[in-house]
């Protein structure tokens, strides 16, 4: 049984049908990629797997339950976080208060204070800017806070959205190192990335996105030989 099951999933922006008929799923364990144009559907499917928006059709699955009309902060609850596109920190909190604040589906207490010291151990700089503002941060510190943020609800799939948006490429580089450990240590990952080659060579499995539905998958090492995904995606 997959971690995460989507079927048939369709989501409105208003009049607009944003995804259409979407199927795709996660195994426990897996980093899976979606890739499209701009306006594909991707960030959108994201946002109804976290539950912050609700899907007009389909069904959505979570280690076996039926979640598709949970509220947001129980999809926390029960194990998915997400590191939102635009990063989103709280610009006038301390970086130490944004992870506090990822851990609010938990008590807190030792094992939450243990938990900040593991983030600060896995991304040093925010470590040493532990009591800076947020907001203040450069644009790689703020991502890694996000993820970090994210990390701290301790979830069992964590959906990154864009993270080397805005980015320099040396920041780029070092982001997706970053996701390569997480994936090698467990963390079961739905990424969404405007970097295809990138996103693809990090990833199990490929799930490419066109206005809205999905228009071919298959294991990401061997469609990034496709001349579908070369041609439209990687500049072949």
């Amino acid at each position: 049984m997959a971690l995460l099951e989507i079927e048939n999933l369709s989501v409105n922006y208003g009049a607009i049908q944003a995804v259409r008929g979407l199927t795709l799923e996660v195994q426990e364990g897996e980093t899976v990629t979606l890739i499209g144009a701009n306006g594909a559907g991707k960030t959108t499917t994201l946002r109804a797997v976290s539950r912050m928006l609700r899907p007009v059709a389909g069904r959505i699955r979570f280690g076996g339950r039926d979640i598709t009309r949970i509220p947001a902060d129980e999809a926390v609850r029960i194990g998915i976080a997400q590191s939102p596109e635009g990063r989103q920190v709280l610009a006038r909190q301390s970086v130490e208060d944004n992870l506090e604040l990822g851990a609010y589906t938990r008590r807190s207490g030792p094992e939450v204070r243990a938990d900040i010291g593991r983030m600060y151990a896995r991304f040093p700089r925010l470590g040493e800017r532990r009591n800076q503002l947020a907001g203040t941060l450069s644009g790689g510190e703020q991502q890694m806070l996000a993820i970090a943020r994210a990390l701290m609800s301790r979830p069992k799939l964590l959906l990154l959205d864009e993270p080397s948006l805005g980015l320099a490429p040396i920041i780029v580089r070092e982001i997706f190192s970053i996701i390569k450990e997480l994936g090698e240590r467990g963390v079961t990952i739905l990424l969404v990335e405007q970097n295809a080659r990138l996103a693809m060579q990090s990833s199990h499995r490929t799930y490419v996105l066109e206005a809205g539905q999905m228009t071919f998958h298959g294991d990401s090492a061997q469609l990034l030989g496709d001349e579908r995904v070369l041609h439209a995606y990687l500049g072949g």
